[in-house]
């Protein structure tokens, strides 16, 4: 969505970091995150301060009291006064930021500024102040934020790794999120399904007549100006959830929420699969992808959790149903061995989502998605708990539209995937019984026969072509003569050079 001269700026700005001392590409975007927030924070009191005036209506700006901390005052400062300004007046006005008893002010209290240099601040205000993004595409701001998320070139623990936005935006278009329902990431990360939740939201509450198209072809302008001023309210407040165990993956997913409007967002720090989480039946719909890798012990798993194992995404996936009201609806990542693991947990699991829910569809996806992060084969499980599965929509995704090695090249950014949702939703009005092709149905009777197997290739049907090759005595004979034929032509090379 960002011109390559916009992110050639970005990818600077991750050099000057790296280089000026600041390797860790969390504390990185962190530190990034902390001056991208307050040069939006005063575009937008800009902006509002204008539409107040225009409007003839009265307008308390953010910075009443604080004018020194407005990005256009302390970025005119000598280096040294700069580095001593941020830190010193700055930061505690960044943290103080919001309602008092905000979630805001809650994570934001232990902030620090750790850029070690005035000469590093410069650079990187100077790179900021040059990233022209066009202001009628204000959604590019959002963008911005997403593709410096995406630069993030690193492996947590506990097998954490960031989703690919495209991805991301298949599964909401799939779970399809509406204004009045509550959604929920139980790992969010950097709140890149939040993020995308809440803005599909948007986009499908906005008149077409008010869409518009970039140079690109990418649409953008979402107004929501279908929704009601309760509705906004509702949105903004109420709907978006998201926890996670990591205090600075907290603090980046409560910046990315911030960067998107959402002025407060509801971002916890907690392991949702402890027993200090009590939510139960909250959510009409979970977006996720949980950690693949570590275990718990078993005295701090949550007492709602009842299949017995320490494998984090089987733990992940009961949670997930407990956490959903009956009717709710979830589209989550799993490792490809959830489908098809034989020990008790992966059946019990298994047996859940067929039995307890109706698993709507299984996503297969190639093993090159989630490169350079890791190779692990992966697929989307879609399911509505509470009603029951009769047949199971299997799709074999073959293309996510970039190549599938570690440096992921830009093919057409879609593949299969317009292919995938469109299927989708036209499942139930076309022929979906041939399984040689890329998407089927299989009866829950036959699942059950195959011990709740869900894994694609235990269906689909490969058609082989066969093949005839010749005699092995023909094809002996024509190698003798192609080689006699070089043979002869080699000897006429010799001869001409020795005439």
């Amino acid at each position: 969505m960002l011109d390559a001269e916009l992110k050639s700026k970005v990818n600077q700005l991750w050099d000057k970091f790296w280089s000026g001392g600041i390797s860790n590409p969390l504390q990185a975007i962190e530190q990034i995150s902390y001056l991208l927030f307050m040069k939006r924070l005063e575009d937008e009191d800009n902006l509002k301060m204008q539409t107040a005036r225009y409007r003839g209506e009265e307008y308390v700006s953010v910075f009443d009291g604080c004018e020194d901390c407005r990005w256009s005052y302390w970025t005119n400062l000598t280096g040294d006064e700069m580095l001593q300004h941020v830190r010193d007046k700055l930061f505690p006005f960044l943290r103080n930021l919001g309602e008092e008893d905000s979630l805001y002010r809650q994570y934001m209290k232990d902030a620090t500024f750790i850029i070690p240099t005035a000469s590093l601040l410069i650079e990187a205000v100077n790179t900021i102040n040059e990233m022209k993004i066009k202001e009628q595409n204000r959604d590019a701001k959002g963008d911005l934020y997403e593709y410096l998320l995406s630069e993030l070139r690193t492996s947590g623990k506990n097998g954490q790794f960031r989703t690919p936005r495209h991805i991301i935006k298949m599964m909401v278009e799939l779970a399809d999120p509406k204004i009045g329902e509550k959604i929920c990431d139980p790992a969010c990360g950097t709140a890149g399904f939040l993020v995308n939740a809440y803005e599909h939201i948007i986009r499908t509450n906005t008149s077409k007549d008010l869409i518009k198209t970039d140079d690109e072809g990418n649409e953008y302008n979402f107004k929501g100006d279908k929704l009601s001023k309760k509705q906004w309210k509702f949105l903004k407040e109420e709907s978006i959830y998201g926890f996670d165990f990591d205090q600075t993956m907290v603090r980046i997913a409560l910046m990315n929420l911030m960067m998107h409007d959402i002025k407060n967002p509801n971002i916890r720090q907690m392991n949702t699969l402890s027993t200090r989480y009590h939510d139960r039946e909250m959510y009409d719909i979970v977006l996720a992808n949980p950690p693949f890798k570590g275990s718990l012990d078993e005295s701090e798993i949550s007492d709602s959790i009842t299949i017995k194992t320490k494998k984090t995404e089987i733990l992940f996936l009961e949670q997930m149903y407990n956490i959903m009201r009956v009717g709710g609806r979830a589209a989550v990542i799993v490792p490809e061995g959830v489908l098809f693991g034989s020990s008790k947990a992966h059946k019990e699991i298994r047996r859940k989502l067929i039995e307890e829910c109706r698993l709507d569809a299984v996503l297969s996806m190639p093993s090159g998605v989630f490169k350079p992060y890791a190779g692990v084969s992966t697929a989307v499980v879609y399911f509505t708990k509470g009603e029951p599965t009769e047949k199971v929509w299997f799709y074999n995704m073959e293309a996510d539209g970039f190549t599938l090695d570690d440096k992921r090249t830009f093919i057409d950014g879609k593949g299969d995937i317009p292919d995938i949702i469109e299927k989708f939703g036209k499942r139930y009005d076309i022929d979906m019984d041939d399984r040689s092709a890329k998407c089927f149905f299989v009866p829950v009777a036959e699942i059950r026969e195959n011990d709740y197997d869900l894994s694609i290739s235990k269906y689909q049907k490969i058609e082989y072509e066969e093949v005839e090759y010749e005699n092995p005595a023909v094809i002996k004979k024509k190698i003798m003569e192609l080689e006699e034929a070089i043979l002869k032509t080699l000897q006429s090379i010799d001869i001409n050079e020795d005439g």
